[in-house]
């Protein structure tokens, strides 16, 4: 899939940080993006997750991983977002 090098991410696209949740399959990872919310009749803070397909064309990222994420042209059904760089390492366990 040689259309894939070329995507263009332009420089006013949104921009997010999130967790890699799952890695199972190949140039797509599952990215969590996780965020607090206030209930509108409790005040309590309600924690809520939002999970993304996400390109990464390198495999570069890894279970647990923080990864900057952009949005793009549609990829695949699901895919509209790609990795642009690893923040953070993660802390889960690697095979060396």
């Amino acid at each position: 899939m040689a259309h894939l090098k070329e995507i263009q991410i332009p420089e006013n696209s949104p921009r997010r940080i999130g967790v890699v949740e799952s890695s199972a399959c190949d140039k797509t990872r599952k990215v969590a993006i996780r965020y607090q919310v206030r209930h509108p009749k409790y005040g309590k803070f309600i924690r809520r997750k939002t999970v993304l397909a996400v390109h990464d064309e390198g495999n570069v990222s890894k279970v647990g991983d923080s990864v900057e994420i952009a949005e793009c042209r549609p990829i695949s059904r699901t895919k509209s977002w790609v990795v642009i760089r690893v923040v953070g390492e993660g802390t889960a366990s690697r095979k060396s």
